[in-house]
């Protein structure tokens, strides 16, 4: 256990709550560090059972180790839950997921890209109209269209919703396929596919170097702060 990467990891995720330097680290107004209690062997079982995959490695020691979610990066990890005997993720836009496809491989590539060129063409803009009303009814049957292209339900099996960045831009832990383990951004509010999180020399964040890379941030940002504020 001490050589796991997780080891200290939610001792030093409590201190930076303590630390007056940390105030200013973006989303821990929402949630002060603070961690859910780590689950047991049991509950992993159980939960494990219930969605019919097995979770990757360091999530799943993560959730042993440090805490079911909670403090983490942007507003925090969604913590997962058993409510009235049902486990889930909980947080904004965790019920996007589809907790009975888990175990289905998450697909890598998104929409024809021919088609999504084509609709984005199409968006209506709202210097061409008179008036406003019909703007709005443009928008909305552009819509129409739009969604059934973008948040095809399809498009996010086998992963889940794990952390909110503001403004409805959302990130997901891949559970099942060739990018199990790994962390995708999910922009499509701004009009933009899934794509896969990437490190500083473009390599795939997994979901231990996305936390820890978030700790240590926060970290420097709380010794580097001035003091007093």
């Amino acid at each position: 256990m001490e050589n796991s990467i997780w080891a200290g990891v939610r001792e030093r995720t409590h201190a930076l709550g303590a630390d007056p330097g940390s105030a200013g680290v973006f989303g821990s107004m929402g949630h002060r560090f603070l961690l859910d209690e780590p689950l047991t062997s049991e509950e992993i079982a159980d939960l494990e059972a219930q969605v019919g995959v097995v979770l990757p490695e360091e999530y799943r020691e993560f959730l042993l180790q440090v805490g079911a979610g909670g403090a983490g990066p942007s507003y925090g990890v969604f913590p997962v839950r058993r409510v009235q005997g049902r486990w889930r993720w909980e947080g904004d836009g965790a019920d996007l997921a589809d907790l009975s496809r888990l175990a289905e491989p998450f697909p890598q590539q998104g929409p024809d890209p021919e088609q999504v060129r084509r609709l984005l063409e199409e968006r209506p803009e709202e210097e061409h109209f008179e008036e406003i009303e019909d703007f709005d009814d443009a928008m909305e049957a552009w819509d129409e269209r739009w969604e059934p292209v973008m948040f095809s339900p399809g498009r996010t099996v086998g992963a889940v919703v794990i952390s909110h960045i503001g403004c409805a831009a959302r990130q997901w832990l891949i559970l099942s396929g060739p990018e199990r383990g790994r962390i995708w951004s999910d922009n499509r509010v701004d009009d933009e596919d899934l794509a896969p999180l990437l490190d500083e020399r473009g390599e795939p964040m997994t979901f231990s170097r996305w936390y820890l890379t978030w700790l240590e941030e926060s970290e420097r940002q709380a010794l580097s702060a001035p003091a007093g504020g």
